[in-house]
């Protein structure tokens, strides 16, 4: 379930997972098994692949990189400023690249003349070959989340959130700003207290 500009969630008992030591409650609020059902159901994710992220500085593109890593794969993602490529860099992407200042296309095919294995593609998804939505892989979901939530607390996993503070509702408007300049680099949190 996606909580984009969400002040509560209650979640159905079903749904509720304990949440594993040293995993903290902001990283836990905001972890999504979209990327993880999307590599491992849908993209059959293997190891030792090439797989391209777009968006990879983004929320899910932060999770989806790292989780393609843990698998032992060669990641290529691409991201809108040096800042990113750098944070990207961090978190294990093996080629960031900085579609502002690099043709995506030109580097794809010189570096990766062989091409890529899988693609996790959000931005344009008419080019799209798979699709999915998320609720037909609802029983999942307790699954991926749990073992997320399990990689963060082990440290294996970043939540990837962006360290700029909005506070109060009244700030929503500026993160929705903020988020279409592509000036994040991860998840945005607002704090309501």
């Amino acid at each position: 379930m996606p909580r984009i500009l969400t002040s509560q969630l209650v979640p159905a008992y079903t749904g509720t997972l304990p949440l594993p030591f040293g995993c903290g409650l902001e990283a836990a609020g905001i972890v999504s098994a979209i990327g993880s059902i999307a590599l491992e159901q849908v993209g059959e994710m293997k190891s030792i692949e090439a797989v391209f992220v777009s968006a990879a500085a983004g929320g899910t593109g932060q999770y989806v990189v790292q989780l393609a890593k843990l698998a032992g794969n060669h990641v290529i993602g691409t991201c809108s400023s040096d800042e990113k490529v750098e944070d990207l860099k961090k978190i294990g992407c093996d080629r960031a690249i900085n579609y502002m200042k690099e043709d995506v296309d030109a580097v794809l095919k010189k570096e990766y003349p062989n091409g890529v294995d899988l693609v996790f593609e959000t931005v344009r998804v008419t080019s799209s070959v798979r699709g999915f939505f998320l609720q037909n892989h609802a029983k999942l979901i307790p699954l991926h989340i749990e073992r997320l939530l399990k990689l963060m607390a082990e440290g294996k996993l970043n939540p990837g959130i962006d360290p700029t503070e909005f506070r109060g509702l009244e700030s929503i408007p500026d993160v929705v700003d903020y988020m279409y300049a592509r000036k994040n680099s991860g998840k945005l949190i607002v704090q309501l207290n």
